[in-house]
This record gives C-alpha cells, sequence and structure tokens, in this order.
C-alpha cells in the first residue's frame, strides 16, 4: 500500500479534518440557518473508530489532523481523543476549531493532552451583533475562551473572522488593529453562500477587505504564515507582532492547492467542502474492517475529488448544513 495519499490531479492529501459533533452551544446565521435533525448518538462515531480511522491514514501520509464540529468542545472528553491521536505515529499536528465559548473550561485539559494550537471563530466585538449573528449573547465567554488559549500558550491562536457586508464590514479596521497592538493573528474569510441566493450578496471580497486596511493603517507587507496547513495568504502591518491572513473560497479559488479530506460526524469522508460526494466508513468501521480496507476505502476517495468547486460561476447549496460538514 502506497504511504501517500494523490488524487486524480496529484495533488498529495496529507491533511483531515475531523468532526466529532453535528451539535453546536451558537447558531450562526452562515452555519445554521433553517431546520435540521441533529445526528443520533449511535450514528455519531465513537472515539476509537475515529482513532481507527486516523491510523489508516497516517499511514498513507496523513500528517495533519484538525478536530472540528458543530462544536466540538461540546461533545465530552475530547481532550481524550486528542491524546489518543497524539499517539498515532506519523501525526505531526493536531489542532482545534472552535467557538471558544467552552474553551476557558477546558484549555488546561487540551493542552495536557497534547493539543498544539486552535482556530477560534469571532465576528464581532459588539455584544448585541453578536447575539444577531450567533443567536446566543456569548461574547465574553468568547473572549475569556481566547484569553485562556494564550494563557495556557497554544500558539498560534488564530482568529477567523466572516465579513459580511451590512452587518460587521464596519469592524474590519477593528479585527486588523488587534494584530497591532495585541498581536492577534486575525484571517478573514469570505462569506460563502451555502444557503442559497439571499445570503450571496452579504459576501464582501478580501480585495474590499485589504483596501479597507491599507487605506487606513499602509501596505501590508508579506509574511511567512503561522504554523499550519491552511489556504490562507498572509500579511502584516509593518512592525507588528501579529499576522493578517485573507481566505477567498468564492474570489480565489484555491482548489489547486487543495491537500485535505473531511471526516463527517457519522463517519462519512468527504474529498471536498463544497460536493456532496462521500465515502462510507462507518458502515466498514462497524463491519469490522481491516486496517487495508480501510486504506483502500480512503483512496478511493481520493479519486473523487474534483479538479475543483464552482462556488464562484453559481450559489451551491450542499445537501448538509456546514455544521452537519465539519467546515
Amino acid at each position: 500500500m502506497t504511504n501517500r495519499i494523490l488524487d486524480s490531479y496529484h495533488r498529495q492529501i496529507d491533511y483531515m479534518r475531523i468532526s466529532v459533533t453535528d451539535r453546536c452551544d451558537l447558531r450562526c446565521m452562515y452555519c445554521s440557518s433553517g431546520n435540521f435533525e441533529n445526528i443520533s448518538h449511535d450514528e455519531i462515531l465513537r472515539y476509537e473508530e475515529i482513532e481507527r480511522v486516523v491510523k489508516a491514514a497516517a499511514g498513507l501520509g496523513v500528517k495533519s489532523i484538525r478536530i472540528t464540529g458543530g462544536e466540538p468542545l461540546v461533545r465530552p472528553h475530547v481532550s481524550a481523543l486528542i491524546g489518543m491521536l497524539c499517539l498515532i505515529p506519523g501525526i505531526e499536528d493536531i489542532s482545534l476549531t472552535t467557538n471558544a465559548t467552552q474553551l476557558a473550561r477546558y484549555a488546561a485539559e487540551l493542552k495536557a493532552s497534547g493539543l498544539k494550537r486552535v482556530n477560534i471563530s469571532l465576528d464581532t466585538f459588539k455584544p448585541q451583533q453578536f447575539a444577531r449573528i450567533c443567536g446566543r449573547d456569548s461574547l465574553s465567554r468568547v473572549l475569556s475562551g481566547i484569553k485562556a488559549a494564550k494563557d495556557y500558550g497554544f500558539e498560534p491562536v488564530k482568529i477567523n473572522t466572516v465579513i459580511m457586508r451590512g452587518i460587521n464590514d464596519d469592524e474590519i479596521l477593528d479585527f486588523a488593529l488587534k494584530s497591532v497592538n495585541d498581536g492577534w493573528h486575525v484571517r478573514y474569510i469570505e462569506e460563502m453562500p451555502l444557503t442559497g441566493q439571499e445570503n450571496a450578496s452579504m459576501m464582501v471580497s478580501i480585495e474590499e477587505v485589504r483596501k479597507t486596511i491599507e487605506d487606513s493603517l499602509g501596505a501590508l507587507e508579506p509574511c511567512w504564515p503561522s504554523e499550519g496547513y491552511g489556504p490562507a495568504k498572509y500579511y502584516r502591518v509593518p512592525g507588528s507582532f501579529g499576522s493578517i491572513g485573507f481566505i477567498g473560497p468564492v474570489t480565489h479559488c484555491f482548489c489547486d492547492t487543495c491537500n485535505r479530506f473531511r471526516l463527517t460526524a457519522d463517519g462519512k469522508l468527504r474529498p471536498c467542502l463544497l460536493r456532496d460526494d462521500e465515502i462510507d466508513l462507518r458502515t466498514a468501521l462497524r463491519s469490522g474492517a481491516s486496517t487495508a480496507e480501510l486504506e483502500a476505502l480512503i483512496l478511493s476517495a481520493a479519486q473523487l475529488k474534483k479538479e475543483r468547486h464552482e462556488l464562484g460561476e453559481k450559489v451551491g447549496v450542499p445537501e448538509r448544513k456546514m455544521r452537519q460538514i465539519g467546515g
């Protein structure tokens, strides 16, 4: 069996995002719109099953794991899973994406388990606006979580910010100044129209965001990316310790360098966030599949990977909501 995963376009896949739950304690407008039923607990992969998938993937050359949800910290004992995955030969990096509402509570045990890095979603510094965007009045808990991440030495702490026209585009500079004054690593992400045409007009392009920053703070200088495997292009305000990243899935398709799989909480391996192709690993796991059989399924998923998504040409609406995919 090969120790590299190559798709049909010769892209090497060495990164897997793993959703541990479709549940979340927030209801963000770009992630949880509409109604859907949560996956039953019996359908969710057990930690031992996730461990088996990662062992098979690591044998094929996957070396970086990101734990996601939903909100991963609403599932009990996530630190135990991280500790299990840290012991797998070949896994070099484990990180977590979180909304940070629970992070102050769990930061110490996550650090002790071997977690290296966290990405935190935050779209506004205004309490009322936070409640509008996220459906909960939880801004103070998120800010406490960010502080805890820094206090416990997670490095880097990346702040993911989705800029939406007419909602939080007046705070672009506020986030940029956090990179200057507090050393934050801020990443601006284009809003993807995943809920249909009604939110397509909300998207603010990364060119607009960058112009807003440079008009006030001067030309940004390129910088080496912080540790990680993502698609962001990084810059900094000259003299600052933080960084500013731009992720443009709509206007700057980065499919040609895509190196990732996504494992959903119910055990489906997705080659692309924006397409509904999936390989069912849960059935194989619960039917007693060998490691070699799991590896074969993982390799077959790579062959489903398309050359690119079509988000820039048409509004894409995956069958699953973002929080069900683990985006």
